[in-house]
Protein backbone atom coordinates (compact mmCIF):
# COMPACT_ATOMS: atom_id res chain seq x y z
CA UNK A 1 0.00 0.00 0.00
CA UNK A 2 2.99 2.18 0.70
CA UNK A 3 4.59 1.72 -2.61
CA UNK A 4 1.57 2.50 -4.31
CA UNK A 5 0.95 5.71 -2.67
CA UNK A 6 5.03 6.59 -3.16
CA UNK A 7 4.09 5.83 -7.12
CA UNK A 8 1.02 8.27 -7.06
CA UNK A 9 3.23 10.86 -5.69
CA UNK A 10 5.91 10.21 -8.29
CA UNK A 11 3.22 10.67 -10.99
CA UNK A 12 1.45 13.60 -9.19
CA UNK A 13 5.09 15.33 -8.86
CA UNK A 14 5.84 14.67 -12.59
CA UNK A 15 2.44 16.23 -13.55
CA UNK A 16 3.26 19.23 -11.44
CA UNK A 17 6.97 19.85 -11.00
CA UNK A 18 7.96 22.36 -8.52
CA UNK A 19 8.61 25.82 -10.49
CA UNK A 20 7.02 24.51 -13.49
CA UNK A 21 7.81 27.18 -16.73
CA UNK A 22 4.35 29.21 -16.93
CA UNK A 23 2.68 29.13 -20.49
CA UNK A 24 1.20 31.35 -22.85
CA UNK A 25 -2.77 30.63 -21.53
CA UNK A 26 -1.41 31.35 -17.72
CA UNK A 27 -0.12 34.67 -18.71
CA UNK A 28 -2.42 36.07 -21.28
CA UNK A 29 -6.11 34.75 -20.20
CA UNK A 30 -7.91 33.76 -17.11
CA UNK A 31 -9.60 30.70 -18.96
CA UNK A 32 -8.40 27.71 -20.49
CA UNK A 33 -9.39 26.81 -23.93
CA UNK A 34 -10.80 23.56 -24.85
CA UNK A 35 -8.82 21.28 -27.12
CA UNK A 36 -11.36 21.30 -29.47
CA UNK A 37 -12.05 24.82 -29.55
CA UNK A 38 -8.59 25.16 -30.32
CA UNK A 39 -8.39 22.19 -32.67
CA UNK A 40 -11.68 23.28 -34.70
CA UNK A 41 -10.77 27.00 -34.52
CA UNK A 42 -6.88 27.04 -36.20
CA UNK A 43 -6.15 30.38 -37.17
CA UNK A 44 -3.22 30.65 -39.67
CA UNK A 45 -0.28 31.65 -38.68
CA UNK A 46 -1.26 31.44 -35.03
CA UNK A 47 0.42 29.19 -32.35
CA UNK A 48 -1.23 27.45 -29.36
CA UNK A 49 -1.51 28.82 -25.83
CA UNK A 50 -0.05 25.69 -24.57
CA UNK A 51 3.71 26.56 -25.66
CA UNK A 52 5.88 27.96 -22.93
CA UNK A 53 6.43 31.27 -21.84
CA UNK A 54 9.51 32.87 -20.81
CA UNK A 55 8.99 34.79 -17.74
CA UNK A 56 12.53 35.63 -17.25
CA UNK A 57 12.90 37.80 -20.42
CA UNK A 58 8.80 39.10 -20.22
CA UNK A 59 7.83 38.76 -16.23
CA UNK A 60 4.52 38.16 -15.64
CA UNK A 61 1.68 40.70 -13.50
CA UNK A 62 -1.29 39.83 -11.83
CA UNK A 63 -4.10 41.58 -11.98
CA UNK A 64 -4.10 44.27 -9.49
CA UNK A 65 -0.46 44.16 -8.81
CA UNK A 66 0.86 47.63 -7.61
CA UNK A 67 3.89 47.18 -10.83
CA UNK A 68 1.68 48.05 -13.54
CA UNK A 69 1.09 51.73 -12.00
CA UNK A 70 4.86 52.12 -12.56
CA UNK A 71 5.73 49.95 -15.60
CA UNK A 72 6.02 53.22 -17.24
CA UNK A 73 8.79 55.63 -16.42
CA UNK A 74 6.42 58.65 -17.65
CA UNK A 75 2.85 57.54 -15.87
CA UNK A 76 0.50 55.03 -16.38
CA UNK A 77 -0.06 53.92 -20.22
CA UNK A 78 -3.62 52.73 -21.39
CA UNK A 79 -4.39 50.92 -24.28
CA UNK A 80 -7.71 51.24 -26.83
CA UNK A 81 -8.41 48.12 -29.20
CA UNK A 82 -10.92 48.17 -31.64
CA UNK A 83 -12.21 46.09 -34.84
CA UNK A 84 -14.00 46.21 -37.94
CA UNK A 85 -16.52 43.54 -36.27
CA UNK A 86 -19.18 42.16 -37.08
CA UNK A 87 -17.49 39.76 -39.87
CA UNK A 88 -19.42 37.24 -42.45
CA UNK A 89 -18.00 33.78 -41.24
CA UNK A 90 -15.21 33.26 -44.01
CA UNK A 91 -14.05 37.16 -44.47
CA UNK A 92 -10.78 38.89 -43.05
CA UNK A 93 -11.72 40.63 -39.32
CA UNK A 94 -8.97 43.10 -38.63
CA UNK A 95 -8.17 44.45 -34.95
CA UNK A 96 -6.17 47.66 -34.41
CA UNK A 97 -4.60 48.59 -30.87
CA UNK A 98 -2.86 51.88 -30.18
CA UNK A 99 -1.01 53.03 -26.79
CA UNK A 100 -2.80 56.26 -25.12
CA UNK A 101 0.23 58.21 -23.61
CA UNK A 102 0.01 60.48 -20.16
CA UNK A 103 -0.48 64.06 -21.16
CA UNK A 104 2.47 65.89 -22.80
CA UNK A 105 3.84 62.42 -24.34
CA UNK A 106 4.30 61.49 -27.93
CA UNK A 107 6.07 58.89 -29.79
CA UNK A 108 8.90 60.65 -31.69
CA UNK A 109 10.12 59.76 -35.26
CA UNK A 110 12.86 57.58 -33.89
CA UNK A 111 10.47 55.40 -31.58
CA UNK A 112 11.42 57.17 -28.48
CA UNK A 113 8.87 58.44 -25.79
CA UNK A 114 9.61 62.05 -25.81
CA UNK A 115 7.62 65.24 -23.80
CA UNK A 116 6.28 67.50 -26.40
CA UNK A 117 7.20 71.14 -26.25
CA UNK A 118 5.34 73.84 -24.64
CA UNK A 119 3.19 71.34 -22.72
CA UNK A 120 3.08 71.41 -19.18
CA UNK A 121 1.44 68.73 -17.32
CA UNK A 122 0.84 68.94 -13.47
CA UNK A 123 4.57 68.39 -12.34
CA UNK A 124 5.73 71.33 -14.58
CA UNK A 125 8.01 71.28 -18.09
CA UNK A 126 10.42 68.23 -17.60
CA UNK A 127 13.84 68.70 -17.63
CA UNK A 128 15.05 65.34 -19.32
CA UNK A 129 13.28 65.91 -23.31
CA UNK A 130 12.95 62.30 -23.31
CA UNK A 131 11.01 59.92 -21.11
CA UNK A 132 12.52 56.55 -22.67
CA UNK A 133 15.18 57.00 -24.73
CA UNK A 134 15.78 53.92 -26.81
CA UNK A 135 17.73 55.20 -29.33
CA UNK A 136 20.88 55.52 -26.71
CA UNK A 137 19.72 52.37 -25.47
CA UNK A 138 20.59 50.39 -28.98
CA UNK A 139 23.81 52.24 -29.03
CA UNK A 140 24.95 49.95 -26.04
CA UNK A 141 26.59 46.53 -26.60
CA UNK A 142 24.50 44.11 -28.84
CA UNK A 143 21.49 45.81 -29.68
CA UNK A 144 23.10 47.42 -32.44
CA UNK A 145 25.03 44.94 -33.95
CA UNK A 146 22.80 42.38 -32.62
CA UNK A 147 25.89 39.52 -32.15
CA UNK A 148 23.68 37.55 -29.86
CA UNK A 149 20.14 37.95 -31.00
CA UNK A 150 18.81 34.89 -29.33
CA UNK A 151 19.27 36.28 -25.91
CA UNK A 152 16.93 39.51 -25.65
CA UNK A 153 15.97 39.89 -29.39
CA UNK A 154 13.01 37.37 -29.19
CA UNK A 155 9.38 37.25 -28.41
CA UNK A 156 8.29 35.63 -24.93
CA UNK A 157 8.01 31.79 -26.88
CA UNK A 158 11.72 32.31 -27.85
CA UNK A 159 11.14 33.08 -31.93
CA UNK A 160 13.61 35.41 -32.74
CA UNK A 161 12.62 39.42 -33.83
CA UNK A 162 12.23 39.62 -38.05
CA UNK A 163 14.99 41.82 -38.53
CA UNK A 164 13.14 43.87 -41.51
CA UNK A 165 14.26 47.84 -41.92
CA UNK A 166 13.82 49.93 -38.99
CA UNK A 167 13.02 47.09 -36.68
CA UNK A 168 15.15 48.59 -33.79
CA UNK A 169 12.47 51.58 -33.77
CA UNK A 170 9.98 49.25 -32.92
CA UNK A 171 10.19 49.17 -28.85
CA UNK A 172 7.00 47.05 -28.09
CA UNK A 173 5.96 43.61 -28.11
CA UNK A 174 2.29 42.70 -28.26
CA UNK A 175 0.98 39.56 -27.94
CA UNK A 176 -2.77 39.03 -29.09
CA UNK A 177 -4.47 36.10 -27.85
CA UNK A 178 -8.26 34.41 -29.02
CA UNK A 179 -9.69 31.17 -29.19
CA UNK A 180 -6.80 29.12 -27.24
CA UNK A 181 -3.80 30.58 -29.73
CA UNK A 182 -1.62 33.98 -29.34
CA UNK A 183 0.23 35.70 -32.43
CA UNK A 184 3.23 37.80 -31.58
CA UNK A 185 4.03 41.12 -33.23
CA UNK A 186 6.92 44.02 -33.04
CA UNK A 187 5.89 47.22 -33.23
CA UNK A 188 5.68 50.82 -32.03
CA UNK A 189 3.02 53.21 -30.33
CA UNK A 190 0.15 51.08 -32.43
CA UNK A 191 0.00 47.92 -34.42
CA UNK A 192 -3.16 45.67 -36.23
CA UNK A 193 -3.80 42.06 -37.10
CA UNK A 194 -6.20 40.60 -39.13
CA UNK A 195 -7.59 36.71 -39.02
CA UNK A 196 -9.59 35.01 -41.22
CA UNK A 197 -13.18 33.60 -39.83
CA UNK A 198 -13.47 30.63 -42.19
CA UNK A 199 -12.43 28.44 -38.87
CA UNK A 200 -13.93 30.44 -36.07
CA UNK A 201 -17.24 29.44 -34.78
CA UNK A 202 -20.14 31.55 -35.29
CA UNK A 203 -20.97 34.02 -32.12
CA UNK A 204 -19.41 36.20 -29.98
CA UNK A 205 -15.50 35.73 -29.30
CA UNK A 206 -12.67 37.48 -26.78
CA UNK A 207 -9.65 38.90 -28.20
CA UNK A 208 -7.23 40.12 -25.80
CA UNK A 209 -4.06 41.85 -26.29
CA UNK A 210 -0.82 42.38 -23.54
CA UNK A 211 1.84 45.14 -24.74
CA UNK A 212 5.47 44.49 -23.21
CA UNK A 213 7.83 47.62 -23.22
CA UNK A 214 11.63 47.47 -23.55
CA UNK A 215 13.41 48.28 -20.93
CA UNK A 216 17.01 47.98 -21.40
CA UNK A 217 17.66 43.83 -21.77
CA UNK A 218 13.88 43.22 -21.04
CA UNK A 219 10.17 44.03 -21.32
CA UNK A 220 8.56 45.03 -19.11
CA UNK A 221 4.38 44.87 -19.29
CA UNK A 222 2.81 48.77 -20.16
CA UNK A 223 -1.24 47.53 -20.62
CA UNK A 224 -3.94 44.88 -20.94
CA UNK A 225 -6.72 45.27 -23.05
CA UNK A 226 -9.87 43.05 -24.28
CA UNK A 227 -12.72 43.39 -26.44
CA UNK A 228 -15.74 41.19 -27.59
CA UNK A 229 -15.98 40.52 -32.01
CA UNK A 230 -18.89 38.64 -33.53
CA UNK A 231 -18.53 36.25 -36.36
CA UNK A 232 -22.29 35.99 -38.03
CA UNK A 233 -23.51 33.81 -40.96
CA UNK A 234 -25.67 36.53 -41.70
CA UNK A 235 -24.45 39.49 -44.11
CA UNK A 236 -24.60 42.30 -41.90
CA UNK A 237 -26.59 44.81 -43.52
CA UNK A 238 -27.99 48.50 -43.31
CA UNK A 239 -30.43 50.32 -44.48
CA UNK A 240 -30.90 54.29 -44.43
CA UNK A 241 -34.20 56.04 -45.75
CA UNK A 242 -34.40 59.53 -46.73
CA UNK A 243 -37.16 61.50 -48.50
CA UNK A 244 -37.36 65.00 -49.74
CA UNK A 245 -39.17 67.39 -47.91
CA UNK A 246 -39.06 64.71 -44.78
CA UNK A 247 -38.30 66.74 -41.66
CA UNK A 248 -36.82 63.76 -39.67
CA UNK A 249 -36.24 60.76 -41.31
CA UNK A 250 -34.82 59.06 -38.13
CA UNK A 251 -38.29 58.61 -36.59
CA UNK A 252 -38.96 56.56 -39.96
CA UNK A 253 -42.13 59.07 -40.27
CA UNK A 254 -42.61 59.57 -44.12
CA UNK A 255 -44.94 61.40 -46.58
CA UNK A 256 -47.53 60.49 -48.91
CA UNK A 257 -47.05 60.43 -52.76
CA UNK A 258 -43.16 61.43 -52.64
CA UNK A 259 -40.84 58.62 -53.11
CA UNK A 260 -38.14 57.46 -50.30
CA UNK A 261 -35.03 56.16 -51.10
CA UNK A 262 -33.58 53.32 -49.58
CA UNK A 263 -29.95 52.75 -50.02
CA UNK A 264 -28.29 48.94 -48.04
CA UNK A 265 -24.72 49.15 -46.37
CA UNK A 266 -23.15 45.62 -46.52
CA UNK A 267 -20.70 45.78 -43.79
CA UNK A 268 -17.80 44.52 -45.56
CA UNK A 269 -14.66 45.52 -44.59
CA UNK A 270 -12.63 43.29 -45.82
CA UNK A 271 -14.17 43.38 -49.51
CA UNK A 272 -15.21 39.42 -49.03
CA UNK A 273 -18.13 39.81 -51.16
CA UNK A 274 -16.38 41.60 -53.33
CA UNK A 275 -17.03 39.18 -56.34
CA UNK A 276 -20.56 37.68 -55.21
CA UNK A 277 -23.75 38.27 -57.38
CA UNK A 278 -25.47 39.89 -54.58
CA UNK A 279 -29.84 40.13 -54.90
CA UNK A 280 -31.84 42.44 -53.35
CA UNK A 281 -35.83 41.33 -52.65
CA UNK A 282 -37.71 43.70 -51.35
CA UNK A 283 -41.60 43.62 -49.84
CA UNK A 284 -42.71 47.26 -48.81
CA UNK A 285 -45.77 45.43 -47.18
CA UNK A 286 -48.39 47.87 -49.14
CA UNK A 287 -49.44 44.65 -51.18
CA UNK A 288 -47.39 46.40 -53.94
CA UNK A 289 -45.82 42.63 -54.37
CA UNK A 290 -42.10 41.66 -54.65
CA UNK A 291 -39.30 43.90 -55.74
CA UNK A 292 -35.81 42.22 -56.83
CA UNK A 293 -33.04 44.42 -58.14
CA UNK A 294 -29.25 43.80 -58.39
CA UNK A 295 -28.68 47.42 -57.22
CA UNK A 296 -28.33 48.44 -53.67
CA UNK A 297 -30.63 51.40 -53.98
CA UNK A 298 -33.90 51.73 -54.80
CA UNK A 299 -36.94 53.99 -54.60
CA UNK A 300 -40.73 53.85 -53.32
CA UNK A 301 -43.72 55.55 -53.06
CA UNK A 302 -46.77 54.87 -50.71
CA UNK A 303 -50.23 56.46 -51.76
CA UNK A 304 -51.66 55.57 -48.69
CA UNK A 305 -51.45 56.73 -45.43
CA UNK A 306 -50.59 54.46 -42.61
CA UNK A 307 -48.19 51.54 -41.07
CA UNK A 308 -45.78 49.18 -43.10
CA UNK A 309 -43.72 46.65 -42.24
CA UNK A 310 -40.46 46.61 -44.35
CA UNK A 311 -39.22 43.94 -45.05
CA UNK A 312 -35.36 43.20 -46.82
CA UNK A 313 -33.91 39.79 -47.98
CA UNK A 314 -29.80 40.23 -49.39
CA UNK A 315 -28.52 37.00 -51.13
CA UNK A 316 -25.01 36.81 -51.95
CA UNK A 317 -23.08 33.48 -53.53
CA UNK A 318 -19.57 33.34 -51.09
CA UNK A 319 -17.02 30.53 -51.23
CA UNK A 320 -17.95 27.88 -48.24
CA UNK A 321 -17.43 24.20 -47.39
CA UNK A 322 -19.45 21.41 -50.11
CA UNK A 323 -21.99 19.42 -48.36
CA UNK A 324 -20.89 15.71 -48.02
CA UNK A 325 -21.37 13.37 -50.74
CA UNK A 326 -24.78 11.49 -50.08
CA UNK A 327 -24.17 7.59 -50.37
CA UNK A 328 -25.21 5.50 -52.96
CA UNK A 329 -26.13 2.24 -53.20
CA UNK A 330 -22.90 -0.10 -54.00
CA UNK A 331 -22.81 -0.96 -57.90
CA UNK A 332 -21.48 -4.06 -59.52
CA UNK A 333 -18.22 -3.94 -61.23
CA UNK A 334 -17.99 -4.52 -65.01
CA UNK A 335 -15.60 -7.43 -65.26
CA UNK A 336 -13.45 -5.44 -68.33
CA UNK A 337 -12.85 -2.63 -65.63
CA UNK A 338 -10.49 -2.72 -62.68
CA UNK A 339 -11.78 -1.82 -59.52
CA UNK A 340 -9.75 1.76 -59.43
CA UNK A 341 -11.73 2.08 -62.53
CA UNK A 342 -14.99 2.92 -61.42
CA UNK A 343 -16.45 5.81 -62.72
CA UNK A 344 -19.26 6.79 -59.70
CA UNK A 345 -15.80 7.21 -57.56
CA UNK A 346 -14.85 10.35 -59.47
CA UNK A 347 -18.52 11.93 -58.95
CA UNK A 348 -17.86 10.93 -55.02
CA UNK A 349 -14.70 13.39 -55.03
CA UNK A 350 -15.78 17.15 -53.04
CA UNK A 351 -15.45 19.63 -55.39
CA UNK A 352 -12.68 22.62 -53.32
CA UNK A 353 -14.79 25.44 -54.93
CA UNK A 354 -17.86 25.05 -54.06
CA UNK A 355 -20.25 28.01 -52.90
CA UNK A 356 -23.22 28.63 -50.71
CA UNK A 357 -25.36 30.96 -50.29
CA UNK A 358 -25.45 33.68 -47.64
CA UNK A 359 -28.25 35.87 -46.22
CA UNK A 360 -29.05 39.09 -44.65
CA UNK A 361 -32.15 40.49 -43.48
CA UNK A 362 -33.36 43.96 -42.49
CA UNK A 363 -37.10 44.62 -41.02
CA UNK A 364 -38.33 48.09 -40.31
CA UNK A 365 -41.89 49.76 -39.41
CA UNK A 366 -43.10 52.87 -41.29
CA UNK A 367 -45.42 55.45 -40.75
CA UNK A 368 -47.06 57.13 -43.79
CA UNK A 369 -48.50 60.64 -43.50
CA UNK A 370 -50.01 63.81 -45.84
CA UNK A 371 -47.27 66.70 -45.72
CA UNK A 372 -46.25 69.69 -47.57
CA UNK A 373 -45.20 68.15 -51.07
CA UNK A 374 -44.08 71.10 -53.02
CA UNK A 375 -43.85 74.99 -53.02
CA UNK A 376 -43.09 77.68 -55.66
CA UNK A 377 -42.83 81.28 -55.68
CA UNK A 378 -45.56 82.41 -58.99
CA UNK A 379 -44.91 86.42 -58.04
CA UNK A 380 -42.84 88.80 -56.67
CA UNK A 381 -43.69 92.51 -55.88
CA UNK A 382 -41.94 96.01 -55.18
CA UNK A 383 -44.03 97.63 -52.31
CA UNK A 384 -44.56 101.37 -52.94
CA UNK A 385 -44.37 103.09 -49.62
CA UNK A 386 -46.16 107.10 -49.56
CA UNK A 387 -42.54 108.02 -47.83
CA UNK A 388 -39.49 106.56 -49.37
CA UNK A 389 -37.22 104.73 -47.59
CA UNK A 390 -33.93 106.02 -47.33
CA UNK A 391 -32.31 102.51 -46.85
CA UNK A 392 -34.78 99.26 -46.31
CA UNK A 393 -36.38 98.25 -49.55
CA UNK A 394 -40.09 96.02 -49.24
CA UNK A 395 -40.76 93.15 -51.32
CA UNK A 396 -43.73 90.84 -51.30
CA UNK A 397 -43.75 87.03 -52.70
CA UNK A 398 -47.00 85.29 -53.45
CA UNK A 399 -46.37 81.64 -52.39
CA UNK A 400 -48.69 78.37 -52.89
CA UNK A 401 -47.38 74.89 -51.95
CA UNK A 402 -49.22 71.33 -52.50
CA UNK A 403 -50.01 69.21 -49.73
CA UNK A 404 -50.80 70.13 -46.25
CA UNK A 405 -50.98 73.54 -45.17
CA UNK A 406 -48.12 75.25 -43.55
CA UNK A 407 -47.58 76.12 -39.85
CA UNK A 408 -44.88 78.12 -40.00
CA UNK A 409 -42.79 80.32 -43.32
CA UNK A 410 -39.03 81.39 -42.98
CA UNK A 411 -36.82 83.26 -45.19
CA UNK A 412 -32.96 82.80 -45.29
CA UNK A 413 -31.68 85.83 -47.06
CA UNK A 414 -27.90 85.40 -47.75
CA UNK A 415 -25.35 86.45 -51.00
CA UNK A 416 -25.82 85.47 -54.55
CA UNK A 417 -24.49 82.17 -54.50
CA UNK A 418 -26.80 81.50 -51.11
CA UNK A 419 -23.30 80.54 -49.18
CA UNK A 420 -23.15 83.43 -46.72
CA UNK A 421 -26.77 83.80 -44.54
CA UNK A 422 -27.32 87.85 -44.03
CA UNK A 423 -31.12 87.82 -42.04
CA UNK A 424 -33.47 84.64 -41.22
CA UNK A 425 -37.11 86.02 -40.51
CA UNK A 426 -39.65 82.88 -39.38
CA UNK A 427 -43.29 83.82 -38.93
CA UNK A 428 -46.38 81.67 -37.46
CA UNK A 429 -48.91 80.73 -40.56
CA UNK A 430 -52.24 82.00 -39.59
CA UNK A 431 -54.73 78.72 -39.33
CA UNK A 432 -57.64 80.49 -41.19
CA UNK A 433 -55.89 80.59 -44.69
CA UNK A 434 -58.62 78.74 -45.69
CA UNK A 435 -58.08 75.08 -47.70
CA UNK A 436 -56.09 76.42 -50.33
CA UNK A 437 -52.38 76.94 -49.73
CA UNK A 438 -51.63 80.34 -50.67
CA UNK A 439 -49.40 83.06 -48.97
CA UNK A 440 -48.12 86.93 -49.50
CA UNK A 441 -44.96 86.61 -47.34
CA UNK A 442 -43.25 90.17 -47.50
CA UNK A 443 -39.59 90.91 -46.70
CA UNK A 444 -36.90 93.88 -46.27
CA UNK A 445 -34.08 93.68 -47.76
CA UNK A 446 -30.63 95.94 -46.75
CA UNK A 447 -29.51 97.97 -49.50
CA UNK A 448 -29.49 97.75 -53.24
CA UNK A 449 -28.04 94.32 -55.03
CA UNK A 450 -29.01 90.90 -55.57
CA UNK A 451 -29.81 88.40 -52.80
CA UNK A 452 -30.40 84.68 -52.72
CA UNK A 453 -33.76 84.14 -51.11
CA UNK A 454 -34.20 80.95 -49.36
CA UNK A 455 -38.59 80.03 -48.12
CA UNK A 456 -38.89 77.27 -46.48
CA UNK A 457 -42.37 75.97 -45.50
CA UNK A 458 -42.93 73.30 -42.59
CA UNK A 459 -45.22 71.78 -40.33
CA UNK A 460 -44.74 68.83 -37.71
CA UNK A 461 -43.63 66.39 -40.52
CA UNK A 462 -42.88 68.10 -43.83
CA UNK A 463 -40.35 71.11 -45.02
CA UNK A 464 -40.50 72.38 -48.58
CA UNK A 465 -37.82 74.45 -49.63
CA UNK A 466 -37.55 77.08 -53.02
CA UNK A 467 -34.96 79.38 -53.92
CA UNK A 468 -34.88 82.70 -56.34
CA UNK A 469 -32.15 85.52 -56.93
CA UNK A 470 -33.82 89.01 -56.14
CA UNK A 471 -32.48 92.58 -57.57
CA UNK A 472 -32.94 95.35 -55.35
CA UNK A 473 -32.66 98.80 -57.22
CA UNK A 474 -30.63 101.77 -54.95
CA UNK A 475 -32.04 105.21 -54.06
CA UNK A 476 -30.23 105.95 -56.86
CA UNK A 477 -31.51 103.93 -59.98
CA UNK A 478 -33.66 104.86 -62.49
CA UNK A 479 -36.60 102.63 -60.74
CA UNK A 480 -36.15 104.06 -57.84
CA UNK A 481 -36.17 107.85 -58.98
CA UNK A 482 -39.31 107.49 -61.36
CA UNK A 483 -41.07 105.51 -58.60
CA UNK A 484 -40.41 108.52 -56.26
CA UNK A 485 -41.16 111.38 -58.96
CA UNK A 486 -44.28 109.30 -59.23
CA UNK A 487 -45.53 109.75 -55.87
CA UNK A 488 -44.69 113.44 -55.54
CA UNK A 489 -46.76 114.28 -58.84
CA UNK A 490 -49.10 111.84 -57.42
CA UNK A 491 -48.96 114.11 -54.12
CA UNK A 492 -48.69 117.05 -55.44
CA UNK A 493 -52.49 116.76 -58.02
CA UNK A 494 -54.57 115.69 -55.09
CA UNK A 495 -53.49 118.80 -53.08
CA UNK A 496 -53.96 120.64 -56.05
CA UNK A 497 -57.17 119.17 -56.52
CA UNK A 498 -58.60 119.11 -53.02
CA UNK A 499 -57.93 123.33 -53.08
CA UNK A 500 -59.52 123.57 -56.42
CA UNK A 501 -62.71 121.39 -54.88
CA UNK A 502 -63.14 123.64 -51.92
CA UNK A 503 -62.46 126.74 -53.68
CA UNK A 504 -65.18 125.94 -56.53
CA UNK A 505 -67.52 124.73 -53.97
CA UNK A 506 -67.16 128.14 -51.92
CA UNK A 507 -68.38 130.19 -55.25
CA UNK A 508 -70.74 127.69 -57.04
CA UNK A 509 -73.75 129.61 -56.16
CA UNK A 510 -75.75 131.11 -59.05
CA UNK A 511 -75.35 134.72 -58.75
CA UNK A 512 -77.60 136.94 -61.73
CA UNK A 513 -76.04 138.67 -64.44
CA UNK A 514 -75.44 142.44 -63.60
CA UNK A 515 -74.85 145.06 -65.93
CA UNK A 516 -71.61 145.78 -64.15
CA UNK A 517 -68.76 146.08 -66.96
CA UNK A 518 -65.57 145.75 -64.74
CA UNK A 519 -63.95 143.27 -64.41
CA UNK A 520 -63.80 142.51 -60.63
CA UNK A 521 -63.54 138.71 -60.12
CA UNK A 522 -62.74 137.80 -63.46
CA UNK A 523 -59.31 136.31 -62.32
CA UNK A 524 -60.92 133.67 -60.44
CA UNK A 525 -63.63 132.93 -62.58
CA UNK A 526 -60.24 131.79 -64.95
CA UNK A 527 -58.51 130.04 -62.85
CA UNK A 528 -61.60 127.63 -61.87
CA UNK A 529 -62.38 127.50 -65.42
CA UNK A 530 -58.75 126.21 -66.26
CA UNK A 531 -59.09 124.09 -63.31
CA UNK A 532 -62.05 122.37 -64.45
CA UNK A 533 -60.91 121.71 -67.79
CA UNK A 534 -57.51 120.40 -66.53
CA UNK A 535 -58.82 117.81 -63.72
CA UNK A 536 -62.43 117.07 -65.41
CA UNK A 537 -61.48 117.18 -68.91
CA UNK A 538 -64.50 114.72 -69.60
CA UNK A 539 -67.06 117.82 -69.31
CA UNK A 540 -67.09 119.49 -72.67
CA UNK A 541 -68.91 122.35 -71.13
CA UNK A 542 -67.20 125.73 -71.49
CA UNK A 543 -70.26 127.68 -70.07
CA UNK A 544 -70.41 127.61 -65.88
CA UNK A 545 -73.91 128.54 -66.03
CA UNK A 546 -75.21 124.99 -67.51
CA UNK A 547 -74.05 123.78 -64.00
CA UNK A 548 -77.53 123.94 -62.66
CA UNK A 549 -79.26 122.28 -65.23
CA UNK A 550 -81.54 119.80 -64.16
CA UNK A 551 -79.81 115.67 -64.52
CA UNK A 552 -75.87 117.47 -63.87
CA UNK A 553 -74.31 116.92 -60.49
Amino acid sequence: MERLCFLGFLLLAARLPLGAAKRFHDVLSNERTSGYMREHNQLSGWSSDENDWNEKLYPVWKRGDPRWKNSSRGGHVQMALTSDSPALVGSNITFVVSLVFPRCQKEDANGNIVYEKNCRNDTGPAPDPYVYNWTAWTEDGDWENGTNPSHHNVFPDGKPFPHHPGWRKWNFVYVFHTLGQYFQKLGRCSASVSINTANVTVGPQLMEVTVFGRHRRTYVPIAKVKDVYVVTDQIPVFVTMSQKNDRNSSDETFLRDLPIMFDVFIHDPSHFLNESAIYYKWNFGDNTGLFVSNSHTLNHTYVLNGTFSLNLTVQAAVPGPCPSPSPRPPTPTPPLLLAGDNPLELGEIPDEDCQINRYGYFKAIITIVEGILEVNIIQMTNVQMPVPQPDDSLMDFVVTCQGTLPTEVCTIISDPTCQMAQNTVCDAVEADVGDMCLLTVRRAFTGSGTYCVNLTLRDDVSLALTSTLVSVPGRGSPLRMANGALVSVSCLAIFVTVIALLVYKKHKEYKPIENNTGIKGKGLNVFLNHAKVRFFPGSQEKDPLLKNQPGIL
